[in-house]
């Protein structure tokens, strides 16, 4: 279908962009696109104005500030594989950024717009969980941080408000004897997850220090597994183990039904991306 009508905005500075928002009626911020103008061309959405942010200097690019990596929201998922400073700091963002679609969309969508969008199938906002990542939204009032847990709310809904933007993702440094691994349950490549889970785990001296779970597309938002977590936290890891911790991952859990499965295949899934991720984030573990 053809989208309706709408008035379009290339701003060519964050201030201008935040000057729109607030002038405009029904205005929609505009970052890769493969999100919002599929929904246009459906008519599921039908803004009057785009904001445009792909002009403005400064929201791309990946950068260390001592102990955190700082990623511009409008850095592509390309970007991500690509950066030396991600494969050596944040290893996990880049193989699951290979994991999202296909090259054509790797070279638009960004990262911010898969997390501003705040749909429960997208990657990056169970990745942002488990690294414990933070997000900077800028508005009217200035730049204020919100934890990525704290961000997403349900279907579409997050924290950020009409009049501001998401203009970078703070990932802080991992601690020594730490692992990570994403896993993936999808029906083709570049598909949407049908159940997926991340996992950041440092193991010392035999037993689990530290251990962050999110989850992907098994509720109205993306999930940290806190009891899951609980269950390692201490413990040698062990197959009793990390079966407990899948079991009270998949309990939490609340997946639609779709064309990708029933709720109870969806709930069988969640336990196994977990206990894929498990293993696989310890094994990694220097």
């Amino acid at each position: 279908m053809i989208p309706a009508g709408f008035d379009y905005h290339a701003p060519d500075s964050v201030a201008e962009a935040l000057r729109l928002l607030d002038e405009l009626d029904d205005a929609k911020l505009l970052a890769g696109g493969h999100s919002l103008l599929p929904m246009m061309k459906l008519r599921f959405a039908q803004p009057a104005h785009l904001v445009d942010l792909g002009r403005i200097p400064g929201l791309s690019g990946i950068r260390e500030e001592g102990d955190v990596v700082v990623i511009g929201a409008m850095t592509v998922e390309n970007e991500l594989i690509r950066s030396e400073i991600i494969r050596r700091r944040v290893p996990l963002l880049a193989e699951a950024a290979a994991l999202i679609a296909d090259p054509q969309v790797r070279n638009r969508g960004t990262i911010g717009g898969d997390i501003a969008h705040g749909d429960p199938g997208n990657d990056h906002p169970a990745l942002a969980i488990a690294l414990d990542a933070g997000f900077v939204l800028e508005g009217p009032g200035g730049r204020r941080p919100v934890k990525a847990e704290d961000f997403f709310l349900g279907t579409f809904m997050t924290e950020l408000a009409d009049n501001e933007i998401l203009v970078e993702i703070r990932v802080p440094g991992l601690a020594p004897h730490t692992g990570q691994a994403y896993e993936k349950l999808k029906r083709k490549t570049g598909d949407w997850a049908t159940a997926g889970a991340a996992v950041v785990i440092t193991i010392e001296q035999g037993k689990v220090g530290a251990v962050r779970i999110g989850l992907t597309n098994l509720a109205p938002s993306a999930l940290r597994a806190e009891a899951a977590e609980q269950a390692l936290l201490g413990q040698p890891l062990s197959e009793t183990t990390i079966e407990d911790a899948a079991t009270r991952a998949a309990a939490i859990c609340d997946p639609a039904e779709d064309l990708r499965g029933d709720r109870d295949y969806k709930l069988a899934m969640a336990r196994q991306m977990v206990k894929r991720a498990i293993r696989k984030a310890a094994a990694r573990c220097p």
